[in-house]
């Protein structure tokens, strides 16, 4: 039988029928996002057309797209023709790539990620690091992002080595039960200890179609615990506790309090950004300030806790360095 990650639409499905036995990995999943993942590259107009018309059957039946699948399921997958993508000559070949692993069982990985990598293909760019792990590992049978972080964020990002792990990490997600911190330097004058925000999100798109947020009643709620860590002259170090998972939520919530994380692009101060990351600056920083440094979870297979450390970039030490030398006196903690 065939297994979820060998599905080849291109050459297999196209020229016949495929039947597939679901095992542990896709226990528990709906039809149509299985179908979508086994697929690639088919639309999903044609999945549910398929599905309508009782083309795909689960043990010799016909299901609903809601239909979620059970172990041991055999699964029957039509012909279905894609057109063929040359990927060297597109330049899309996606590169296997390690990441410094910080928590790795049966059930989870956990990286450090960098800053400048996005975490998927999309938007513009050609791959991430779910894409670039998938072809490091290609004995995984089942590799998915669990949460995600922006292009330029770096730190703790987990991924489910297994459906039942992600199923169970995302109702902790949902309820509210993962503990995710954050460590953001921004610019300004910052001087209580801990700040509370909850200020709604709302989505838009600029004229040139780039998704932003702001904050705006009509929102989304919000909900941010800022604690500060050290504070510097013009500066301060602080840490965001995401009680809502919204995007952009931590960039957005800091610059409304006119504190933006430098070396944001789209909420910072852009003039005071650019002489910061100018030759010779004093000090220079070249990025956005922005690391997930701690996650606490319970094991989605033992329901023990689990907390994960990612360590501040070196080039984010050496920027807080010079902070403190700058600083007519010790720097105040937290």
């Amino acid at each position: 039988m065939n297994e979820l990650g060998k599905i080849s639409p291109q050459r297999t499905s196209a020229d016949q029928v495929s039947m597939v036995e679901i095992g542990d990995e896709s226990a528990g999943q709906r039809i149509d996002n299985f179908l979508l993942r086994a697929c690639k590259g088919v639309p999903k107009s044609h999945i549910y057309r398929i599905l309508r018309s009782g083309e795909v059957r689960v043990n010799k039946g016909r299901i609903g797209a809601d239909y979620r699948l059970q172990l041991g399921d055999q699964v029957r997958i039509p012909p279905i023709r894609v057109a063929q993508k040359d990927e060297t000559a597109r330049g899309t070949i996606v590169p296997p790539a390690s990441f410094p692993v910080l928590f790795e069982d049966d059930h989870l990985l956990v990286i450090d990620k960098p800053a400048g990598v996005a975490v998927h293909g999309g938007s513009g760019v050609s791959f991430g690091v779910i894409e670039q792990l998938r072809q490091a590992r290609p004995e995984a049978k089942f590799l998915e992002l669990v949460h995600r972080l922006d292009r330029e964020t770096s730190g703790v990002l987990m991924l489910a080595k297994k459906r039942a792990a992600l199923v169970g990490l995302h109702e902790q997600i949902r309820e509210n039960r993962m503990d995710k911190r954050y460590q953001a330097c921004v610019s300004g004058t910052w001087t209580d200890q801990r700040r509370i925000v909850k200020a709604p999100l709302f989505k838009y798109l600029t004229g040139d179609g780039e998704r932003r947020v702001r904050v705006q009643e009509e929102g989304q709620a919000a909900h941010t615990v800022f604690n500060l860590l050290e504070r510097y002259d013009g500066y301060a170090l602080v840490e965001a506790e995401l009680k809502t998972g919204r995007t952009h939520q931590i960039r957005v919530h800091l610059a409304h309090l006119g504190t933006p994380i430098i070396g944001d692009d789209k909420y910072g101060d852009f003039a005071f950004n650019r002489e910061l990351a100018r030759p010779g600056a004093n000090p220079q920083f070249k990025r956005m300030f922005l690391h997930a440094y701690r996650l606490t979870l319970a094991h989605p297979a033992t329901g023990a806790p689990l907390t994960v450390h990612a360590p501040l970039p070196a080039d984010c030490e050496r920027f807080l360095q010079q902070l403190r030398m700058r600083t007519p006196q010790n720097p105040k903690k937290g």
